[in-house]
């Protein structure tokens, strides 16, 4: 990339893997302005200095790298362009990333020449995800995305408490509705979804969903 004359905040919570990849940006005229090893430092750092970009890890403590974006996405005054620079490759991940309208998803295994990419296509309103991700992924995840949308407002609201551990009695005691109503809904977001059946299948799908949840 030529025109180099932005600001980038880095967060990873390995101290090696943070500093590998300073020492690469600011070696090839990048001006790295924050670096941050824990979800909240990374979060302070953006809504702080607000920054072009904000490359972040997911699995980080106090708060995920998602958990982060979704945060700072909430403040009207970030125009941040938000990458995950992550070692998972998984659909669930590229679901959320895609629920949080990330602009770019690169894994920890990609060159650095397409991080370099991967910036210059978000800075131009480009969406950029891994060229090593395979195509089967990325469409399993827009088609999870599909399927979220046949959600009724009900199931909506039932399966954002199911995120946040409420169990069937507590739901029911929230909205005002009996047992049988919530059991009702938990089956038919089951059948929507196309989760597969079992103790808990649901409740376990909806806290490591929990992210894209929250932006239904």
């Amino acid at each position: 990339m030529e025109n180099k004359d932005f600001t980038i905040v880095i967060a990873d919570d390995h101290p090696m893997l943070l500093s590998g990849l300073n020492e690469e940006l600011s070696r090839n005229g990048y001006n790295v302005v924050g670096q941050a090893n824990n979800g909240n430092k990374a979060l302070s750092l953006i809504l702080e200095l607000k920054p072009d970009i904000a490359l972040l890890d997911i699995d980080m403590p106090l708060m995920t790298g998602l958990e982060v974006i979704k945060a700072a996405k909430e403040n009207n005054s970030i125009n941040t362009k938000f990458i995950i620079l992550s070692f998972h490759k998984e659909p669930e991940y590229i679901v959320q990333a895609k629920a949080l309208q990330i602009d770019g998803y690169l894994l920890k295994e990609d060159s650095f020449k397409e991080i370099d990419d991967c910036m210059e296509a978000v800075l131009n309103g480009r969406e950029y995800f891994s060229e090593s991700f395979d195509r089967g992924s990325l469409n399993i995840a827009s088609e999870e995305m599909k399927k979220l949308k046949t959600l009724t407002p009900s199931e909506v609201t039932i399966l954002k408490l199911i995120a946040s551990q409420k169990n069937t009695s507590e739901i029911a005691e929230t909205l005002f509705v009996s047992r049988r109503t919530v059991e009702k809904h938990r089956s038919n977001i089951i059948d929507k979804l196309l989760i597969e059946k079992g103790t808990n299948a649901l409740t376990n799908w909806a806290l490591v969903n929990r992210v894209t949840i929250g932006k239904l």
